[in-house]
């Protein structure tokens, strides 16, 4: 059972990225009493169902964020996740691999920070990079890489079927937003810091990450662990989205509060 919505990939159809619009917002403003009112609902909503998972403790969420650089994923968790209860949260971000992760197969750094029962886990970057970044980077043969498709969805599966719901994000901006976003990091001194010249090397490669992102939503969307392609060219409609897919993800979960296993009707305080 996935939350049906317009960004869902659905299994066994081939993603092509250029015929999404990564501007598309509904025709809404951002100032829009709507939008307000809608990300408002959905925050307001993930507070109390997050509050009953936790209690519960019995299933898990599972958030993955994948983007192009300054796609949004930073953004995304500060004013989605805005609210909620930071003992149910872990935010993990997967960078380049240390040599104790390299002595391990692809998926063991990954699989330890995958979320408890109870809790929710937001990855920021995730097992994804293992066919976006080595492969346009040849950083593995193709024929390592390619594999690597497969064993994604059945590590996926396992989570899925031993309680973690799976709920995965790719921010979609165009290429002008990410000049435009870029730029703006250059002409900011306080956002020097988020710049390096490497990012504009990864640009060179738009075409080739473009590819990679394609082939991993094509073939890694599943029934138990959807691909959702959000437009993130306009940051408050990525941010309105996001929360709603999440919020139907955690009603579909309906975690309830577990009975007490004693009667609060024969407790006395004195």
């Amino acid at each position: 059972m996935v939350v049906e919505h317009p960004t869902m990939v659905r299994p066994g159809t081939r993603v092509r990225l250029d015929e999404i619009d990564p501007d598309f917002h509904e025709g809404l403003g951002k100032r829009d009493d709507e939008v307000k009112e809608r990300l408002k609902q959905a925050r307001d909503a993930m507070r109390e169902l997050q509050e009953r998972l936790y209690a519960e403790g019995e299933q898990s969420l599972l958030i993955v964020l994948q983007a192009m650089d300054t796609g949004g994923k930073d953004g995304t968790i500060k004013h989605v996740m805005r609210g909620l209860n930071p003992v149910g949260v872990c935010v993990s971000s997967f960078k380049v691999p240390t040599p104790e992760e390299l002595a391990h197969d692809f998926l063991w750094r990954v699989h330890q920070r995958v979320p408890r029962r109870g809790q929710i886990a937001v990855f920021n970057r995730s097992h994804y990079e293992d066919v976006l970044v080595v492969r346009v980077h040849e950083l593995v043969p193709e024929p390592v890489w390619r594999r690597r498709y497969e064993q994604i969805n059945e590590f996926e599966r396992l989570l899925a079927e031993t309680g973690t719901r799976i709920v995965k994000l790719f921010l979609y901006i165009s290429k002008e937003e990410q000049r435009e976003r870029l730029q703006k990091r250059l002409d900011n001194p306080d956002k020097h810091w988020k710049f390096s010249p490497a990012d504009l090397e990864e640009r060179e490669l738009w075409d080739d990450y473009i590819a990679a992102y394609e082939d991993a939503l094509t073939l890694c969307a599943t029934e138990v662990a959807p691909w959702f392609v959000i437009p993130a060219n306009r940051k408050w409609y990525r941010n309105m989205i996001v929360a709603e897919l999440i919020e139907g993800a955690l009603r579909e979960m309906n975690p309830q509060f577990p009975e007490p296993d004693f009667d609060p009707r024969q407790i006395v305080l004195e």
